[in-house]
């Protein structure tokens, strides 16, 4: 078994019993983007063998803030599974996850395949068939989110669950560039943000995925989710926490947590 597989094997065991692990950067260089993709991707091939379903993509670091306080200058991505969603309501049962924390983010549907090399934006407006508002429950598999960029990059983006909400919506007529979020925890105001917090725009976002789906032989198709990246700041969640995140234009979603046993 090669040093990815090994790697991508012991972020799957302390997924499936949430207990974390120490960073990966243990044994991966900390410069080394590539290998964090490689552990990445021996993580997509074992769980697709497995049976999961590949349904999208997730796009994280999308904030220049968090951006400089890693250390990078791009984005990165991470694969979404079916068994990943959760429905607009659901509640995430204890102890599933460990560390969870929420983000709310606008998702994409595609139409058609974005599969060109060097899509254009036109590309991507033709490709985009509707547009929801979304909550992502990230979570970490590093022991106190104790991460820099290799570690994200290798633990899936610190994937955890996604919710949809509302109704699917044509991007015709919606300024996603200043379209406004606001999440609630328990009602009261937790974050605040607007889509140009996505790289200035969601749908450059978008286009930088799926230039970079094409580099790496998984391009984007006709029916694949895209998750934009955070709208505003990230909030950690507990037990007993309710979200909502309304986005204007786009409609609400929300996501809760049960206590502990």
């Amino acid at each position: 078994m090669s040093v990815a597989a090994k790697i991508s094997e012991r972020l799957r065991q302390a997924e499936q019993a949430a207990v974390p692990i120490p960073p990966v950067r243990g044994d991966v260089a900390a410069d080394d983007i590539a290998a964090a993709y490689a552990i990445q991707d021996c993580g997509t091939e074992a769980g697709l063998r497995a049976g999961r379903r590949l349904v999208g993509r997730k796009i994280g670091l999308t904030a220049k803030s968090v951006q400089r306080q890693l250390g990078v200058d791009q984005p990165d991505y991470g694969m979404l599974f079916a068994d990943m969603e959760l429905a607009d309501g659901d509640e995430v049962p204890s102890g599933l996850l460990i560390a969870p924390r929420v983000e709310a983010e606008m998702a994409f549907l595609l139409g058609r395949d974005l599969d060109c090399p060097s899509p254009t934006m036109a590309d991507v407006l033709r490709s985009v068939e509707a547009v929801m508002p979304a909550i992502e429950v990230v979570d970490s598999r590093i022991a106190g989110w104790d991460i820099r960029l290799v570690d994200t990059v290798a633990d899936n983006a610190s994937s955890g669950r996604f919710v949809l909400g509302g109704t699917a919506r044509s991007i015709a007529g919606v300024d996603l560039r200043l379209a406004g979020m606001v999440m609630e925890r328990q009602g009261e105001p937790v974050a605040t943000g607007a889509g140009a917090a996505c790289l200035g725009h969601p749908l450059i976002a978008v286009q930088w995925l799926a230039r970079k789906m094409v580099e790496v032989g998984r391009p984007l198709v006709a029916g694949d989710l895209v998750m934009s990246g955070a709208l505003g700041p990230v909030v950690p969640a507990g037990g007993g926490d309710w979200f909502e995140a309304r986005i204007n234009g786009l409609g609400s979603v929300r996501i809760a947590f049960a206590r502990s046993a």
